[in-house]
């Protein structure tokens, strides 16, 4: 398939104290490739955790034992499973968590995967609670994402919601796909590729406004360039459009609400 741009590939890439990003092979996603990266979080007890979890060799598993046991498996949405039971039989002690709809994708898709419990909606879960914040994008009755923010490195850890596609560096990606990302890396859009299935748009608008109030200082995708600073202005622009259209709502209510008051 060609090099991604992002090798090394299947190696641990130091990022912040405790933070670590993999970048995996390129998958096929209806007929196109994709670049792939897992994120890895050494948690205050040592334990691993990690985010879609990518390609496993056996050269990366020796790097992840060095660094401390993988206690955490993390199935962001329902595109984001395929490797999680290579990493599972190879840490069996690891629990494993996914998105809503990621396990009946998975058998739809013939794999029966085992996940050890379903990541909730708005609090984190019990053994990164303090450490890692988490929630369920609203919005989609198909794309339930879940996201992440590792607090102490201010990084946000995304899948899907944002995808920034270089095909200056993506050498596998041909010239459909060029086409069809020209416009977002020439006007610096980095809007969801998903967006047609966000129906609720108000829903989506109050959790992206969630994400920037936690102030990120980095921006990690799972696919193409990731942000290492700037998150803020990063997710402002991937979803300003959608913001626009709330911030103006909001304002248009609160004048109305003033109009209101101030009646006779």
């Amino acid at each position: 398939m060609g090099g991604t741009g992002y090798e090394p590939l299947d190696t641990l890439k130091p990022v912040d104290d405790g933070l670590w990003l993999i970048d995996g092979p390129a998958i096929r996603f209806y007929g196109l490739p994709f670049s792939t990266r897992a994120t890895v979080v050494r948690l205050e007890n040592g334990g691993l955790w990690v985010h879609s979890p990518t390609r496993l060799t056996p050269a990366l598993r020796a790097e992840l034992d060095a660094l401390g046991p993988v206690r955490h498996l993390i199935a962001p949405n329902w595109l984001h499973f395929a490797h999680v039971a290579d990493w599972q039989a190879a840490w069996p002690r690891a629990t494993a968590r996914a998105a809503p709809g990621v396990a009946a994708r998975a058998a739809k898709n013939g794999l029966s995967l085992s996940f050890d419990r379903e990541l909730g909606a708005e609090r984190a879960e019990a053994p990164w609670r303090g450490e890692i914040r988490q929630m369920i994008v609203r919005g989609s009755k198909l794309h339930r994402e879940a996201v992440f923010f590792h607090k102490r490195s201010r990084s946000l850890i995304l899948t899907d919601l944002i995808e920034a596609h270089e095909t200056e560096v993506h050498a596998g990606l041909g010239a459909a796909v060029d086409l069809a990302c020209r416009h977002r890396r020439q006007r610096r859009q980095d809007a969801p590729d998903m967006a047609w299935s966000f129906r609720d748009k108000a829903a989506l608008a109050e959790d992206v406004e969630r994400m920037i109030a936690w102030a990120p200082r980095r921006v990690i995708l799972a696919h193409g360039r990731w942000y290492e600073s700037n998150g803020v202005n990063e997710l402002e622009r991937a979803f300003r459009r959608l913001l626009r259209t709330r911030r103006w709502e909001i304002a248009y209510e609160e004048a109305r609400g003033r109009n209101r008051d101030g009646a006779p």
